[in-house]
């Protein structure tokens, strides 16, 4: 069942983010305004904000999207829906940075669960870049979110990292005669499998309705192709997501309590349509077509 459009009401944080970049790509491409040469150093600048709660219907959408069970979150919000109230902070620790952010590509996440989120209350969020790894191709920045609540001081913190490509410097002399060849993230021989998951066509859109992260690569086909995709791609929070509800369901008997920690990369586009499986060894966690072949994520978790 679609989304319903009315969750986008609810996403202004977000927008309001999205607004930011593309003034600041206005701002470059079309009024000529030069990007600071000044070194960014981090640890940056804390960014914080109150927010009210997330209202009952979004929540309940959001779970029944990526895969849950809403009756397992009535009195909590899911850790790995943070990015619907931390996107548009985390978005602010990214001012004055010389780089293009309107280019910038979620990669990867970490999560420290130390309580629950009560669903009830208002959202105290705090944001700081805390790394920027520059090696003059990509500059991988990785953001500190911390959630707290009036009853819940630091029930979550997250780290989100994001990639931005850059221009290569064409007198650069290419190693070994070429370009390397990237390694393919794969699931491994002897990988359980736990799920298979059905992804529509349209689950970026609604994905976007429901976090408002409403990068045009995921819900529009010009757009994800004139960035190199052959359609729209899922947003990698909503492969994690699915990943996590997942082990909610299968691994952890319906018990939404039981993860603390959660690593995960985004390590190849989920183009969409698709299908894809969650696999885990260990507590190593992948998320792919099948054993052997690659991985659309890898993770990996405690309890």
């Amino acid at each position: 069942m679609p989304v319903s459009n009315r969750h986008i009401l609810e996403q202004g944080a977000a927008l309001g983010a999205l607004g930011r970049a593309a003034w600041s790509t206005i701002e470059s491409q079309v009024l000529g305004k030069k990007p600071s040469k000044r070194a960014p150093t981090v640890p940056g600048r804390i960014v914080e904000a109150t927010l009210p709660p997330r209202s009952a219907e979004l929540i309940r959408d959001y779970v029944k999207n990526v895969g849950g069970d809403p009756n397992a979150y009535k009195n909590t919000l899911p850790a790995h829906f943070f990015p619907q109230w931390g996107f548009g902070v985390a978005s602010q620790t990214f001012d004055g940075l010389p780089y293009p952010i309107t280019k910038i590509l979620n990669v990867g996440c970490n999560l420290d669960i130390r309580a629950p989120i009560p669903a009830n209350e208002a959202l105290h969020v705090t944001a700081q870049l805390v790394d920027i790894d520059d090696d003059g191709r990509r500059a991988v920045l990785t953001t500190r979110v911390v959630t707290s609540t009036k009853s819940a001081k630091e029930a979550l913190v997250a780290e989100m990292i994001a990639m931005v490509p850059l221009k290569r410097d064409k007198s650069e002399p290419k190693s070994n005669g070429g370009s390397a060849k990237k390694e393919v993230s794969r699931v491994p021989d002897g990988a359980t499998e736990l799920a298979f998951f059905d992804v529509h066509a349209t689950a970026g859109l609604d994905f976007a309705k429901l976090t408002g992260d409403f990068n045009p690569i995921h819900w529009i086909k010009p757009a994800a192709r004139a960035s190199g995709f052959p359609n729209v791609i899922l947003h990698g929070f909503g492969t994690m997501a699915r990943a996590i509800e997942g082990l909610n369901r299968n691994q952890f008997a319906g018990d939404t309590t039981r993860l603390k920690k959660w690593s995960c990369r985004f390590t190849k586009p989920l183009v969409l349509p698709a299908k894809a499986g969650l696999y885990t060894q260990g507590n190593d966690v992948f998320v792919g077509v099948a054993v052997g072949g690659p991985a659309y994520l890898v993770g990996s978790y405690t309890t």
